[in-house]
């Protein structure tokens, strides 16, 4: 007796399961790696500048204006209040002009588009002013008088309760608030 098997034809490789679910995973890694791609070029990083060559040529300038600012015996204390911002200078050396406005500069160390500049007047002795400010946060801030010939700079750590002191040293302050 024979038995008589039926054949079925194969069918191509295109019709089975198996081919394609071993296709989806590069194919997928190809298609996010251009996602990633088309992300980084579009857009920018925040952390660098633009202008980083020139920023590095202007160093010795910065050295010799917080140095300016060391012999004058600079100090600042900042108050911070909600979005309010008063600023109290004095000076060891009595031959210091204080200056009629303070340009004032606060950035954050990695979220470049928070950073924001301003110009406080003298108000009775101290310069006030007005930031957008998260409650909480570390920030930088930059003191510079009208002409740039010396500068303040050092770290605030809000919320921040007391006045905080800036300079009085040769190097830029580093005050960390409770």
């Amino acid at each position: 007796m024979t038995t008589i098997q039926s054949i079925q034809p194969a069918l191509p490789w295109y019709r089975h399961r198996w081919p394609w679910l071993l296709i989806m995973g590069p194919a997928i890694v190809v298609v996010a790696s251009l996602i990633t791609a088309w992300i980084a070029a579009t857009t920018s990083d925040g952390l660098v500048t633009e202008d980083y060559y020139k920023k590095g040529l202007a160093a010795n300038q910065t050295i010799a204006r917080s140095n300016q600012a060391a012999a004058f015996g600079l100090q600042a204390g900042l108050r911070v209040s909600g979005g309010r911002m008063e600023i109290r200078l004095s000076a060891e050396n009595p031959s210091f002009p204080p200056p009629a406005a303070l340009h004032v500069s606060i950035s954050h160390p990695t979220r470049a588009g928070l950073d924001q500049s301003q110009v406080f007047p003298v108000q009775d002795g101290r310069y006030v002013g007005h930031f957008q400010l998260p409650a909480a946060g570390h920030w930088i801030v930059l003191l510079e008088d009208d002409l740039q010939t010396w500068r303040l700079m050092g770290n605030v750590v809000l919320p921040a309760t007391e006045e905080i002191m800036l300079g009085g040293a040769t190097r830029p302050a580093d005050i960390r608030s409770q």
